[in-house]
């Protein structure tokens, strides 16, 4: 064993106020724990229901390294199973998305199972007859998760059969999820289509800090939304004329320091928070023709105004994901290492709005998310360059002291200035508790 793994009070160690150790995000045994206790004892995004909107529809992904299915069982209830049979071991489903009908079938032995877990059939099942199968672990099928739960269509599962609940571990931040689905006049949202999926060279956490971290747009994207501006500018694009959709869209990553300033951010227990709490980047969109009509129709006038007023940056809900209520996109930061993270960008269409709206999110899931993206980049760029500095000798912690007051408490909501490391802090602080939570650790510990 290493020096961590029986070590819980090491682990909280590599978490201090205003700094984390490099080992976090590059030692292989740490990663190895987030997998085992991180990943187990928080609630983790699987999928949204309209993914599996037939009984039998299917999708599979993970939790931390588990392998799921996420299948709509003939009562039409989600479930989020382990994809793996209880036989020999063999992965049940490969496609990432599918109709399996009324059961699962095994590729390898032929045991079937009902979409909701339980053991249907075995072939030659006279061959287990006085063996006591029937108190064994594989007579129960294919294993649930812990926990599920499905939020406003949204689907989380907990893997731990016990832990916090649902409500206790999001609390507030739903607020950001709940504006995001108001924003449909139908109230609900829909997939449009497959993810956008690229790789990135680096640990799973560095996509989740850069989410708020406010003071790199203007610095790391002025070669891409830099030069885009500066050639729009240059060009003859009539000042009468309404801007084109990509500029509003590009434009905004700009902004100067002050702007983000006076935006805010927000953090929420258990490692929540957003940027965007006065104003944002997206702020300042045309609104779609005969949008608020809609929205005022569904909602009455002043409802429709606050939902629409209501534009915040980047939502982080710890661990791995970040939602874009304005423009109803989610980021899913799927780790297949320590310094491997698969990036899943999701566009949602709102039920009853126009297209044009659907529009616009997929042309910004495009330019800022996809593996052909402009501003992507500069952000993959520097977090291969911080991977492979974290590995120098000689400076072992990472700095996130940035408006760090002597003492913080991060069990209750609070706003600061927009361009506070705090959320990046209340980020560590979870981390600290939930990977240790269940290696015998407590708050106390993760807390020092």
């Amino acid at each position: 064993m290493g020096k961590y793994s029986d070590n819980p009070a090491a682990v909280s160690a590599l978490v201090q106020q205003h700094q984390m150790h490099r080992d976090t995000y590059i030692d292989a045994e740490i990663y190895a724990l987030e997998m085992k206790h991180l990943f187990a004892n928080t609630w983790v995004f699987v999928g949204h229901d309209s993914q599996t909107p037939a009984k039998g529809d299917y999708i599979t992904t993970q939790i931390g390294d588990q392998p799921v299915i996420m299948v709509r069982h003939t009562d039409n209830k989600i479930h989020v199973l382990l994809n793996r049979c209880p036989h020999k071991g063999t992965k049940i489903a490969i496609d990432r998305s599918g109709n399996t009908g009324k059961f699962f079938r095994c590729p390898y032995h032929a045991w079937s199972f009902k979409t909701n877990g339980c053991l249907l059939a075995i072939p030659l099942k006279k061959g287990y007859a006085d063996t006591e199968f029937s108190d064994s672990e594989a007579s129960h099928g294919m294993l649930p998760v812990g926990a599920v739960h499905n939020y406003r269509g949204f689907v989380f599962a907990r893997l731990a059969a016990s832990g916090i609940s649902f409500d206790d571990y999001f609390g507030e931040s739903l607020s950001s999820l709940d504006n995001m689905v108001d924003r449909a006049p139908e109230g609900r949202l829909e997939v449009a289509g497959p993810p956008l999926r690229y790789m990135h060279k680096c640990n799973w956490k560095m996509l989740v800090d850069n989410q708020t971290d406010t003071c790199h747009p203007m610095v790391a994207h002025e070669s891409s939304a830099g030069t885009a501006i500066k050639l729009f500018e240059d060009s003859d694009w009539p000042d009468d004329r309404p801007k084109p959709m990509a500029m509003e869209i590009i434009a905004p990553f700009m902004s100067p320091y002050e702007f983000f300033e006076e935006m805010g951010i927000r953090t929420w227990p258990n490692g929540h928070g957003h940027t965007g709490v006065h104003h944002s980047i997206h702020s300042d969109y045309s609104m779609a023709p005969d949008y608020l009509d809609s929205m005022t129709a569904a909602h009455g006038a002043e409802k429709a105004q606050e939902i629409l007023g209501e534009n915040r940056h980047n939502t982080v809900y710890f661990p791995n994901i970040m939602i874009k209520g304005p423009v109803q996109q989610l980021r899913n930061f799927i780790p297949l290492g320590p310094d491997r993270t698969l990036v899943e960008s999701y566009v949602y269409r709102l039920v009853g709005a126009p297209d044009v709206l659907l529009q616009r999110t997929a042309m910004y899931n495009r330019l800022i998310n996809a593996p052909t993206s402009m501003v992507g980049h500069d952000d993959l760029e520097m977090y291969e360059r911080a991977q492979e500095g974290l590995h120098v000798d000689g400076l072992e912690w990472i700095n996130i002291q940035r408006l760090h007051t002597e003492v913080e408490d991060f069990s209750a909501a609070q706003v600061e200035n927009g361009t506070t490391e705090r959320q990046m802090r209340n980020q560590m602080q979870a981390w600290a508790h939930f990977i240790t939570v269940s290696m015998g650790g407590t708050k106390e510990e993760a807390a020092q």
